[in-house]
């Protein structure tokens, strides 16, 4: 029996990412890093900035996410973003850009505790794939 399932990544520009050959996944829900493995339960829930892990039986590959929604049902994880990037092909100064970005956007005394904790978690994980 498989233990495979599918996996669209869709971003406003195209469809990013598909797959029908994942034995797991790892994405940065707000609840936590959340693992998925074939015949998990349905759910929808909103995605941190963060890396997503995806596993076959030959390979992993990660990219980072800055936002979106992932539903999982009936075998195949759906996920829409605003913003991804695959790390292995992943532009240093576009990376820069964005952390730099960041940090500015947290010294804003008028943000929200949500988007501070949102801006900390991009900051965060950028720091660590740079």
């Amino acid at each position: 029996m498989s233990e495979e399932f599918k996996i669209e990544i869709i971003n406003p520009e195209k469809s990013f990412y598909v797959n029908e050959s994942i034995t797991e996944a790892v994405v940065p829900a707000f609840e936590g890093e959340m693992g998925i493995l074939k015949d998990h339960i349905s759910i929808i829930s909103f995605l941190k900035p963060g890396i997503i892990k995806v596993i076959t039986k030959s390979a992993e590959e990660k990219f980072y996410v800055e936002d979106g929604i992932l539903e999982f049902k009936d075998n195949t994880l759906s996920i829409l973003t605003s913003a991804i990037m695959d790390l292995k092909n992943i532009d240093k100064s576009i990376l820069s850009e964005n952390l730099k970005n960041a940090e500015n956007d947290l010294k804003n005394t008028e943000i929200n505790d949500q988007n501070r904790f949102l801006i900390s978690q991009k900051i965060e994980v950028l720091k660590s794939i740079n």
